[in-house]
């Protein structure tokens, strides 16, 4: 799981600042009004409303905020009608790039992105060109201060955890998609908080690129990630280490 530390940890870091930033709260507010109108307002009932919900309290998004965005979806409150698209394409030397996305217009969209993969040594590919490419898992991130390796290990392998890898000041923890909550819960339980709980797309297998590449690959990503209507972005590029330490 080399390849996937290394840009977890990068994006974990851009991602603490962003919410510091108050940068999250536009995507979150969306994925929040994405899942109620699509299993109800209910977030007991509604797993990817409970996982958004528990996104937005970790950005420390204001309790009103996330009501209004539930009312939105169900339609208690006017609001936007977004879509969920997908964008697959490749970066520089050929690296997979995952792009998903939040919109209220697929036309502009679509240009936009396609722009950004153009300007960024990238080009946009078909639908389902790299989407076999990856797999969707649960990625939780824990603090290396919130207990030990051997004491997470055992909570977290019992709960169905698939993995356990410890990266720089935090663990990170795979899990299928179905024992996601399963491990979550174990970790509430055990009273260890986690930083981060999500349902990511991981690569299967990871391709080695030149820094030069990597980092226009990261530029590209990055860009990416800037657009309002991006939710997340997802490579298989694997990002070489000098790459990493600039980054972080």
């Amino acid at each position: 799981m080399s390849g996937h530390s290394k840009w977890s940890s990068i994006k974990h870091k851009k991602a603490q600042i962003d919410a510091k930033r108050g940068k999250v709260f536009t995507k979150v507010i969306r994925e929040i009004t994405v899942a109620a109108r699509v299993g109800g307002g209910d977030p007991d009932s509604n797993p990817r409303l409970r996982l958004a919900i528990h996104t937005a309290k970790s950005a420390n998004m204001p309790s009103d905020n996330i009501e209004r965005a539930i009312k939105k979806g169900t339609g208690a409150l006017e609001g936007a009608s977004y879509e969920e698209v997908i964008y697959e394409g490749y970066g520089a030397a050929g690296a997979a790039v995952y792009v998903q996305c939040l919109t209220d217009n697929k036309n502009r969209t679509a240009s936009e992105i396609r722009n950004l993969f153009s300007k960024h040594h990238g080009n946009l590919a078909g639908q389902g060109s790299v989407a076999w490419l990856f797999e969707k898992k649960g990625l939780i991130i824990v603090s290396d201060r919130a207990a030990s390796e051997d004491q997470l290990m055992e909570l977290v392998l019992n709960a169905g955890a698939e993995d356990l890898s410890k990266s720089e000041s935090h663990y990170e923890i795979i899990t299928s998609t179905s024992d996601f909550e399963t491990v979550k819960k174990a970790l509430d339980h055990g009273g260890i908080a986690a930083q981060s709980a999500t349902l990511e797309m991981i690569p299967k297998n990871y391709v080695s690129v030149s820094p030069e590449n990597a980092r226009n690959v990261v530029i590209l990503i990055e860009a990416l990630e800037d657009h309002d209507d991006v939710q997340h972005v997802y490579t298989n590029c694997d990002i070489p280490e000098e790459v990493v330490k600039e980054l972080t």
